[in-house]
C-alpha cells in the first residue's frame, strides 16, 4: 500500500481559513490537534496540511512544497505562478474594485488618468490600466488600503470588497469592478500518480459536499390522478421515487431539487395538488 500523502496549503488566518477547515471537515477529513501550528496531518485520510500566508501559497505549490492549495483567485492572478486551478470552491466570494471618495464624480476609468492609486494588487491594477490605455501613479501598500485617500496618500484605491461596509466607513464608494474572485483549489502541474489518485478521491468528496449544499430533498403526498403532472415537475437525480400511501388514491413522492429552482417548483407543486410537502437538507450527495 502506498505511503504517499497529499500536501495541502491553506491560509493560517484570514477570510478563507475557517471555510477551508470546514470544507475538509465536511469531506470527512479529521485533522490532528495542530490547528494553531504551521503543519498538521489528518487522522483518517492521507493528507498533510500546511498553514501559510495566502500570498505564499501559490509559490509553495509551484515549487511542489505543497501539492495543492486553497487560495483566492485574486492571489493566483496577482502572483502569476505556474499552478493549475483545479476546482472553484464556492466560498470566499469577493471582488477587486476601484473605490473613490464618496463625493467624487467617477466617469469611468478615465477618472484614474494621472491619479495616485493605492493597492495591494499592483499587477492586476497595472493590467487593468494598460487595457484602458491609462497612465496612473501606483502606490503598493500591504496594510489598510482604504485609509489611503483620507490621509492624502492616494486619490483612489483598488482593493477587495465583500459587503462594501469598510469602504463606506472610510468615506469611499465602489465605482468599478476589475475582477470577481472566490476560493479555488490549485495544484502542482506535475503531480505523481500516487498523489494524483489521492487528489481524485478528495475532489470526489469536495464535489459531493458542494452539490449537497445547493440541493434539497423533498417529500410530498400527491393524489394519484395528478401524479403524472407532479412527476413532470420533479426531474430528480434520475426520476422521482413514488410509493403508495395507506390511504387509497394517494402516493408519496420523493425527489431532490436545486436550490435555485426551489420556490418556483414548490408553487407549481401546490397548484398541481401536492400536499404535506417536507423539505430536508442533504448532507452529502454521491452522483
Amino acid at each position: 500500500m502506498s505511503s504517499a500523502k497529499l500536501k495541502i496549503a491553506i491560509q493560517k488566518s484570514g477570510r478563507l481559513y475557517e471555510d477551508s477547515l470546514k470544507l475538509l471537515k465536511d469531506c470527512g477529513i479529521d485533522l490532528k490537534n495542530g490547528i494553531n501550528k504551521l503543519k498538521t496531518e489528518a487522522d483518517n485520510f492521507p493528507m498533510e496540511v500546511f498553514f501559510l500566508r495566502d500570498d505564499d501559497i501559490p509559490q509553495y505549490v509551484e515549487d511542489a512544497v505543497a501539492d495543492i492549495g486553497i487560495v483566492g483567485e485574486n492571489v493566483i492572478y496577482e502572483k502569476s505562478k505556474k499552478v493549475v486551478i483545479t476546482e472553484k470552491l464556492g466560498f470566499g466570494k469577493c471582488r477587486l474594485s476601484v473605490a473613490v471618495g464618496r463625493n467624487e464624480q467617477y466617469n469611468g476609468a478615465e477618472f484614474l488618468r494621472n491619479k495616485k492609486i493605492a493597492t495591494t494588487y499592483p499587477v492586476l491594477v497595472s493590467d487593468f490600466l494598460k487595457k484602458k490605455n491609462i497612465t496612473a501613479d501606483l502606490h503598493e501598500i500591504s496594510g489598510s488600503v482604504e485609509i489611503a485617500p483620507g490621509i492624502g496618500l492616494a486619490d483612489a484605491i483598488v482593493d477587495l470588497v465583500s459587503s462594501g461596509s469598510t469602504l463606506f466607513m472610510n468615506g469611499l464608494k465602489e465605482v468599478e469592478t476589475i475582477l470577481q474572485s472566490e476560493a479555488v483549489l490549485i495544484r502542482y502541474p506535475e503531480l505523481d500518480a500516487g498523489r494524483g489518485e489521492i487528489l481524485e478521491k478528495l475532489l470526489f468528496r469536495l464535489r459531493s459536499v458542494r452539490k449537497a449544499r445547493h440541493t434539497k430533498y423533498i417529500l410530498l403526498n400527491a393524489p394519484n390522478e395528478n401524479l403524472k403532472e407532479i412527476i413532470s415537475l420533479l426531474p430528480g437525480m434520475k426520476s422521482p421515487t413514488v410509493l403508495p400511501l395507506a390511504e387509497a388514491g394517494w402516493s408519496s413522492v420523493h425527489s431532490v431539487l436545486n436550490e435555485n429552482e426551489f420556490w418556483d417548483i414548490i408553487e407549481k407543486l401546490k397548484a398541481a395538488g401536492a400536499q404535506g410537502i417536507l423539505v430536508v437538507p442533504i448532507e452529502k450527495m454521491i452522483l
